[in-house]
């Protein structure tokens, strides 16, 4: 078939433009995106999910749009094709949405479109996908009675009998496919594919520097000299940092519309739309899969029960425990001091306690600073509760002070190791340990004062890993532990 000159429009077209909703109209997947939904609601449906499956796809989606509602206003629609759709639709055409969304999500799509004569979706019974679909389309407006635009290899039958295609951010092949089937129209395939970075972004790299705590129980044995030890550590790093990212997809899956809200997170992969978010799912378990075979496989046993005491408790932060008051920052320490058990683990060394005191206040300090400064950032709106967490404006000079009260709290820990006998077996030169007290205090002030001021727009570890003086504070203590060795 011959393309149609992308230049020419076709006023009053008496056939009408049968619109795709998922992947097409937006980047996105509404059934996915509710699934999330609902397990973020609840988990406990998990296991209700197979039940409704059973009676088919189309109960499923019902059964999960009668629990979850989804701001379809937020959804990343496909600019260029919208545009494009405004267009015809001014010149007259008539504009349906065909959907195997369910209805709910689609008629409130085309409320709030307001582009739609007419809306065919997925009701409790029929699931519109597919052989459906078309079916539907031939047996409402005849062969070759309607043009389809659509994005996925499911669409080639309902394109089989279509008039004209046009094609949206296609699959591979289906660009090829839709013109031997029906007369390209339209093809709107710029940009449309993920790129490595998009990935990365959305596994967020640069929060696996927090994994190198698995280091610390081994430069604190002395033994980073240890080549076989090293890799070990190295191996617990990698392991970690596979699982993270695991977490990090899954978390972005379940929190769609509270990052979609926010000013700086609407701009993640997901919820912006550069990736799709079936492929994130499916990466999900990619990712975790290779963490645990790599634990298990290389490290001793009691490495791979750390890291799996971190997946459960990194998952039930993500779908309930961020939203419980004080609970959350408590556990984000918790997994902080986790790290340091499993890098213990996975060099058969004996655990430090007072290594594990130092880093639950210390980081209990820094959970909280983040906390702080998403409430700074909002003493100015009228909101009063930060989305998708427990806390109110009101908080946030409570929370100024129990973060900082811990982060002193950390440097006291220090000072009684110093002195104490442990202390002292274990440097040959103890006393220039106390240079690393007053160094700590200024550096956790310094990160207080910066949230307090508003000026901490992130993530504190983030803050540290592009702050130069942090850099600088981190180098000299590490000079300060050689000394003292």
């Amino acid at each position: 078939m011959h393309a149609i000159n992308a230049g020419v429009t076709r006023p009053a077209d008496p056939v009408p433009l049968c619109v795709d909703l998922d992947g097409t109209l937006i980047r996105s997947d509404l059934f996915v995106e509710s699934l999330f939904a609902l397990l973020r609601k609840n988990v406990a449906y998990l296991f209700l999910i197979p039940v409704w499956l059973m009676r088919g796809k189309a109960y499923l989606k019902h059964q999960i749009a009668q629990r979850v509602d989804l701001d379809v206003t937020l959804l990343p629609y496909h600019g260029p094709f919208l545009k494009y759709l405004r267009e015809q639709r001014a010149a007259g055409r008539r504009l349906v949405l065909v959907t195997a969304t369910h209805q709910k999500y689609a008629r409130e799509v085309a409320a709030y479109l307001d582009l739609f004569e007419n809306v065919l979706a997925t009701d409790d019974t029929t699931n519109l996908s597919g052989t459906y679909k078309h079916a539907r389309l031939t047996a409402d407006y005849g062969a070759h009675g309607y043009d389809y635009a659509g994005n996925s290899r499911k669409d080639l039958e309902v394109w089989s009998e279509a008039r004209r295609a046009v094609v949206v951010a296609p699959d591979r092949g289906v660009k090829a496919g839709a013109e031997r089937l029906a007369t390209l129209e339209r093809s709107f395939d710029e940009g449309k594919a993920a790129s490595i970075k998009d990935y990365l972004r959305a596994m967020r790299p640069h929060q696996w520097i927090k994994n190198l705590l698995v280091f610390v129980p081994l430069i604190g044995s002395h033994k980073v000299h240890d080549l076989a030890l090293l890799l070990d550590a190295a191996l617990a790093f990698s392991s970690f940092s596979l699982c993270a990212a695991s977490v990090y997809l899954l978390n972005d899956l379940l929190d769609l519309d509270a990052d979609r809200h926010h000013a700086q997170k609407r701009r993640r992969p997901f919820a912006a739309g550069r990736i799709s978010v079936v492929r994130g799912s499916l990466l999900i378990p990619v990712t975790l899969i290779l963490a645990f075979a790599l634990a298990l496989m290389t490290l001793p046993p009691a490495f791979g029960a750390a890291l799996g005491v971190y997946y459960l408790m990194t998952v039930a932060y993500s779908l309930r425990l961020k939203r419980v008051l004080m609970l959350d920052v408590v556990v984000l320490a918790g997994l902080y001091s986790i790290r340091i058990v499993a890098g213990t683990l996975a060099i058969a060394e004996t655990h430090s306690f007072w290594l594990l005191a130092f880093s639950m206040f210390i980081f209990l300090s820094l959970a909280m600073a983040k906390r702080c400064a998403e409430l700074s950032a909002m003493q100015s709106l009228a909101e009063d509760r930060v989305k998708g967490r427990g806390y109110r404006r009101g908080d946030l000079e409570m929370v100024q002070s129990l973060g900082a009260s811990s982060g002193q709290i950390a440097v006291l820990v220090l000072a009684l190791y110093i002195v104490q006998d442990g202390g002292y077996a274990a440097y040959s030169r103890p006393e220039v340990l106390w240079l690393l007290c007053p160094l700590l205090l200024y550096w956790i002030g310094r990160v207080w004062i910066f949230a307090h001021r508003g000026w901490l727009h992130e993530d504190p570890v983030v803050f540290a890993l592009r702050d130069r003086l942090s850099w600088w504070i981190g180098a000299s203590a590490l000079v300060i532990i050689w000394l003292a060795i």
